[in-house]
Order: C-alpha cells, then sequence, then structure tokens
C-alpha cells in the first residue's frame, strides 16, 4: 500500500517541475522541448516524495523543500537521458514512451540531460528559503554534488558498465547500486534535513541509515520486475538486463534470495526508523510500497 501523502507530493513536485523549467528555459528552443519531455514525462517520483515527506517530519517548510525536490528530480531525469544512450545501456522506451535520443536525437539528448544537470544546482542556489541558513544551503549544494558525481551516481554507472558481460560478487554489485541508485536516494534524506531546522547528527545518521537499505531495497525490487513484470507495466523494456547480460541481484542469489534479500533490507530500513523520535509512518508504508510495487 502506498503512503497516503504520496498523490499530494507527486502533484506538487509536477507543477514546481513546470514552473521551474518554465522561468529558467527559453520555450521557444529544442533544448527545451527535450528537457520537458524527460522532465515532464511522469514517473515514480520517489525522490521528491522523500524530500517533502522526510522534510515535513522534521519541521522543514513545505515552500523550502520545493528546491530541493525540484533539484533531485532533475538530476534523476538527467541521470535516465544518459543512461539510456546507445553508449550507456542502449534503450529505447522510457516510462512507455521513446527515450529522449530516439524522440529528439542523440545531440540534443545529451544537451538536454546536461542542462537539466545545471538547471538542479540552479534550483538549489536561487530560492527564495524562509528558515534555511546560508551554510545549510551551500551544505544542500554540495550533498547533491557528491551524489550525482564521482562520489556518487556516476562512479556507479562507471562500475556497471565496466561489468558488464561479467559475473561480479555481491558486495561488488552492492557497492555499484549502492552508488547509482543509492546514492542520489540518500541525498534525499540529507536536503530534507539541511531544509529542516533541525539539528541532531544522531537523526542525520539514522536518516541515512534507512536510506541506505531503501536504496539498495528499490534497486534489488527493480532486479525482480525485470524479471517477473512485462514492458507495458515497467514503462520500459521488460528483460532488458538479461539482455545486456548484467549482474543482478536474482543472476547471483536466484529469484527467491533475492525476494528474501528485499524484506531483509526492507526489515533494515524499518528499524532505522525506529530509531528515529518522530511518527514515521508515511515512511514505513513507503518503504513498504518499495518491495512491494510491480512497476
Amino acid at each position: 500500500m502506498a503512503p497516503s501523502s504520496l498523490p499530494m507530493f507527486q502533484q506538487r513536485v509536477e507543477q514546481q517541475l513546470q514552473h521551474l523549467l518554465a522561468s529558467k528555459i527559453p520555450k521557444t528552443s529544442l533544448l527545451y522541448d527535450a528537457m520537458a519531455y524527460s522532465l515532464l514525462l511522469g514517473g515514480k517520483r520517489i525522490r521528491p516524495y522523500l524530500v517533502y515527506a522526510v522534510g515535513q517530519l522534521l519541521g522543514a517548510k513545505l515552500e523550502d523543500l520545493d528546491a530541493a525536490a525540484t533539484a533531485i528530480e532533475a538530476i534523476h531525469c538527467y541521470s535516465l537521458i544518459h543512461d539510456d544512450l546507445p553508449a550507456m545501456d542502449d534503450d529505447a522506451l522510457r516510462r512507455g514512451k521513446p527515450t529522449c535520443h530516439i524522440a529528439f536525437n542523440e545531440a540534443t539528448a545529451i544537451l538536454a540531460g546536461d542542462a537539466l544537470q545545471a538547471l538542479a544546482f540552479e534550483a538549489l542556489c536561487d530560492h527564495a528559503y524562509i528558515q534555511v541558513t546560508p551554510s545549510r544551503q551551500l551544505a544542500m549544494v554540495k550533498a547533491l554534488a557528491r551524489a550525482a558525481g564521482a562520489s556518487g551516481m556516476c562512479a556507479g554507472q562507471a562500475i556497471d558498465l565496466a561489468h558488464t558481460n561479467q559475473q561480479v560478487a555481491l558486495t561488488t554489485l552492492e557497492q555499484m547500486h549502492r552508488l547509482k541508485t543509492g546514492a542520489l536516494i540518500e541525498c534525499t534524506v540529507q536536503l530534507a534535513y539541511y531544509a529542516s531546522p533541525i539539528d541532531a547528527p544522531t537523526v542525520l545518521a539514522d536518516l541515512r541509515q534507512f536510506a541506505d537499505a531503501l536504496g539498495l531495497a528499490f534497486q534489488v525490487q527493480d532486479d525482480i520486475l525485470d524479471i517477473e513484470s512485462d514492458t507495458e507495466t515497467l514503462g520500459k523494456p521488460q528483460g532488458s538486463d538479461v539482455k545486456a547480460n548484467k549482474s543482478t541481484y536474482p543472476a547471483l542469489l536466484g529469484l527467491q534470495g533475492a525476494k528474501q534479500k528485499a524484506q531483509q533490507l526492507y526489515h533494515d530500513a524499518i528499524a532505522a526508523l525506529q530509531r528515529l523520535p518522530y511518527d514515521t509512518t508515511e515512511l514505513q508504508h513507503f518503504a513498504h510500497y518499495i518491495i512491494a510495487r510491480k512497476f
């Protein structure tokens, strides 16, 4: 069951993303069209949801969280555009639609991804915050830069490309996904924390442990769905990991072993939430939603 606040925050970030694009990019350009095509194509919006849900838990202003929510989704969408390119995963379908380089062209897709990455940092820097101090605003920028770059998402993608057509150890697979997928998910709770009035390192540590377990659980479930689901439900080619001969949790652990791994990570995430001095019911529902989803 999805948390009750998910639709509300999905709708809010859609409005904020539309406003961000309209206020920053000339609408008459092909670049705008490609950016809007990828950024506004829909999706689960789990990263913005976590920014809002965790931030609200910590007493942050929703208006202050808007910048972080849009920034992290812009980074995520840029990564999807580039991941789909022929030089990377070479995918033709994303969220049920042709990928950006198919809908436009490869050069425009590369530029759209580059521009979305830059737009994310512009969003964090330009926002008129209500209760976020300049030092914490800078911490938000630094956290997103680290999560998106060579210490996070890009490093994970590099490991993924380097080990295609190779069977890797479970530790290598987990390292790859902690960087490629998990770094941005962990960044959501950091952004929410820095946008809040809370100054408690133990709270941030527990939130990061929650996000770390959740990020891995998300990837394990993705690997399971690549086997059990279908292209129409997923919105991207089913079986693409097997076709590309990529290492996955079912390949290493077996399908049942992968499902047990997802359950273990779910319980790790819940344990981290239960250490927090807040009502984390909504986040607990969200953790279950991640491992129970069918798309």
